[in-house]
Parts: C-alpha cells; structure tokens; sequence
C-alpha cells in the first residue's frame, strides 16, 4: 500500500506545473475568452442623427472637420444582447463598436460555446487562455545622464540626424514644425520608465490605458514597468535631448496605450488593439503609431494564411482599414519576417487606407528583415519605408542605442507625419497619406520590397500647400 501511494504521489508530481525559473504562477483559476460576434445592432437606443449621445466632442470634431459621417460602426452595441450575455459563470471583459464584438470570460468552455449559440451571435471564436505561469516583471533602472561621446556637438537633433534628415523631416523642423497641436497615440506593449528618464519627461503625455492587465497575471505591476519596446518607440517620436536625440515630434501630445501582451501571443490582442484605438477616436487622437504585428499564435489558436492578407480578414486589420473614416492617420509597422518562411507583412499591415513602413538601412538599401507585399488583393505594401537599420532610440535604462526593426522605422514616419498635418491642418487623414505617398522616391514605380519608397516629407508639404 505505503508503495502504491509513494508512486501515486509522484505522478501527480510530475503532473504539476511548476513555473520555469524567474515565473511565477498564474493569479487564478484557469480562465477562458471568447470572441462574439454580434448579428446587428438592434436595441442599442441611439441613432444616428444624435451622435453626441454616444461619442465623445473631441471624436465628433474630428469627423466634423474631416466632413466625415458617423455611421453604423459608430453605434454602441445593443443594450439588450448586452443584458442576455450577462449570465451567471460568465462576465464581459471587452467590446468593440467597430466590430460589434464582445469578449465574454468564463472557466467553463461549455458556457462559452452554448453562447456563441444565441440567435443574435452570429460567431463565436476562442481567443485567449490563461497561461499556466507567467514572467516576473523586473523594472530597470535607468540612467540620469547620457555619455559623453552620444553627443553631436551643436547639432540639435543629435543622433537622429540621419534617419529625420532621409526623409527630409529636419526641413520641417526648421520651419517650426514640430508636431505642435497634434494628438498622436502609440499602440504597444510596455513603456519602461517612459515616465521617469529625463529627456522624456518633457514630453506632453495627455493620459496613459492598459489594455492587458487584466488578463496577463502581473498582479501588481505598474504601467511603466515591463519591456521596453514602447519606451523605444516612444522615444524615436518624442525624445528631447538636443545634441543627444531628437524625436521625429517633440512638440506632439502623446496618450500611451498598452495593448500587447509579451507574455503571451493569443488572438485576444487583436481585441486589446481594436479597442485601444476605438478609445484613441474618443480621446481625440489624429494619429496612431503601432509597431505591432501579427500572423502565428500560441497553440491551440490557428495562424493566418497568406490569403487573410486583405485588409479585413483579421479583427485587427478590419479595425485598422475603418480608421481614415474616422479622420485617424494609421502608421503600422510591415513586420520583421523578411529572413523567415512567411516573408510577408503582418496584420495589420494589410489594413487599406493606412501607411504601412518597412525599413531601410543608412545607404537606402532594403533591411532583409522587413516583411514584403504586397497585400492577397494586390495592394502595394509597404506603403514607403524609413530607417530601421538601425534606428537611434533612447532604452527604457536611458541610454541612447540604435536597434533594428520595423518597430521603430515607423515612429520616425509617424512623427513627420504629425509634422506635416500641423502645416496642412485643412487636410483629411486620407489626403495626407496620399500626400506621404506622392512624395516618395518611387511613387511612380512601387514594388512589392519598399513599396512608393523613402517619403520626402518637404515635398510632401510643397504639394499640399499647392493644392
């Protein structure tokens, strides 16, 4: 008997997950998501012809400039469909107008697909699973000062001379256009001491979301813990530090929105980013920056195909391709699958009406490592492309580096793209990613590698001051 029970007791064991070192164990019992997919919008008690009952004035505004309409999309969800999810065992932890979605949470799967079964569902998809252990946070320090060989003497966009002057963003600078009165929101997934290190202090943040924490067990954690990756991104758009580095927009409003997960990759970050951007309409926002891409996911979740590059096969992409009609410039990132098997873009990548980059190194030349078009219904893509080999970039320590991706020639985009609307400000979100495309050193022969080409942004706003 004693030998019976010795080695049940070391099968469950060896059944026990044990964290890998510097984990710690999931927060609480094991917890599923799921996706619906509404049939409509029927009961939601708005209209169309009264949007200030459900949209924020400063999202109204933007639609009222641009000479936009609010439409379906732009309808809370359905009040009564909301009431009938809101069944014992399960809770709803998110929703998108845009998509008519609704993540609902639950520990039994059952529940979750009975529900994907309602008559007003018209699908229902597995999104997120909570992992069994995730990665302890660990905040780094930083550094007060910069070395003293970062410096370029009497230059004060320092180290980012380079890649503002490729696309001649240091011409705009000169005439004060620095991004002054623009809102501009960066999508990512972690912001490491973004609020302490000196030269971004200065910088105008409007307001800080996270999208994750809930879901991702990092009980505790603040928003400026966790990687760094937004911290970098941030920086090739806002830093001050003359001499040291330049921002592309130093003088932009910022709202920093956390919508990845690093722990994990699941389909619910499609979810995370619909709704960080449904919330940077309400809030005012003119321009996204998302360095984010996606096209394979965590087992048991399916990856994309090459055909669901379209635009608006994946929740994200849909998300993505809705923003130009609602006045919002998108600056996504290409990917950095160029040396892998899938080669391509990632969504959102393939979104229609947004600005996609790829990356290019000091000489012009193609970085191997960003992903190519174009998209599965021949859109070129990327739309132009930007220094991403390397970029010069403050770290969530302080210090000044250069890294490589695609991640972070979009900042340097998306800031001039800032630069260029406050000179243009009468300009709709479509005119001037047409205008970033015109300007650009192959507009009128695009390939499926840099796509228009390096934008030039003075050109860009002597066409637009033409028009």
């Amino acid at each position: 008997m004693n030998r019976i029970l010795l080695l049940l007791i070391l099968t469950l064991s060896a059944l026990t997950v044990v964290p890998a070192e510097g984990k710690t164990r999931w927060h609480g019992q094991k917890q599923y998501v799921y996706r619906l997919y509404l049939r409509d919008k029927v009961g939601c008690g708005y209209s169309l012809d009264r949007p200030s009952h459900y949209l924020s004035p400063k999202a109204i505004e933007r639609r009222r400039r641009q000479h936009l309409k609010v439409d379906s999309t732009d309808l809370p969800l359905s009040k009564v469909y909301l009431e009938r999810l809101n069944v014992k065992g399960a809770r709803i932890v998110g929703q998108s107008r845009w998509n008519n979605t609704v993540l609902v949470a639950a520990q039994d799967t059952t529940l979750l697909r009975l529900m994907c079964q309602l008559p007003f569902v018209r699908q229902g998809r597995h999104v997120w699973t909570s992992p069994d252990s995730v990665s302890e946070q660990v905040k780094m320090h930083f550094h007060e000062q910069f070395n003293r060989w970062d410096s370029l003497r009497g230059d004060p966009l320092g180290m980012a001379r380079t890649q503002i002057e490729m696309l001649a963003g240091d011409r705009l600078h000169e005439i004060d256009l620095c991004g002054r009165s623009m809102t501009i929101a960066v999508l990512d997934g972690g912001f490491q001491n973004a609020d302490r290190i000196p030269c971004l202090k200065k910088a105008r943040i409007m307001g800080i979301h996270d999208f994750v924490k809930p879901f991702n067990g990092a009980a505790g954690d603040s928003f400026f813990d966790g990687i760094d990756h937004g911290t970098k991104v941030f920086s090739a758009l806002a830093a001050q530090a003359p001499e040291i580095l330049s921002g592309t927009a130093p003088e932009a409003s910022y709202w920093l929105l956390r919508c990845e997960d690093p722990q994990t990759e699941m389909p619910i970050e499609e979810d995370y980013w619909a709704m960080a951007a449904e919330f940077a309409d309400s809030v005012g926002v003119d321009i996204i920056n998302s360095s984010l891409g996606y096209n394979d996911y965590d087992k048991p979740f399916a990856n994309y195909r090459l055909q669901d590059l379209d635009g608006v096969t994946s929740l994200i992409s849909h998300t993505a391709s809705l923003l130009a009609g609602k006045g919002i410039v998108l600056c996504s990132s290409a990917g950095n699958a160029g040396l892998t098997a899938w080669k391509k873009i990632t969504v959102p990548a393939d979104a229609d009406n947004i600005l996609t980059v790829g990356a290019v190194n000091q000489e012009g030349k193609n970085a191997p490592f960003a992903s190519v078009g174009p998209t599965q219904d021949g859109r070129v893509k990327p739309d132009v492309v930007a220094l991403g080999s390397g970029t010069s970039l403050i770290s969530g320590r302080g210090t000044l580096v250069r890294d490589m991706g695609t991640s972070f020639s979009t900042p340097v985009v998306c800031g001039l793209v800032a630069c260029l609307w406050q000179g243009l400000r009468h300009k709709t979100a479509s005119e001037i990613i047409d205008l970033v495309r015109r300007s650009a050193s192959q507009y009128e022969t695009p390939d499926n590698i840099l796509g228009y080409g390096i934008p030039d942004f003075w050109q860009a706003y002597m066409i637009g001051q033409a028009q």
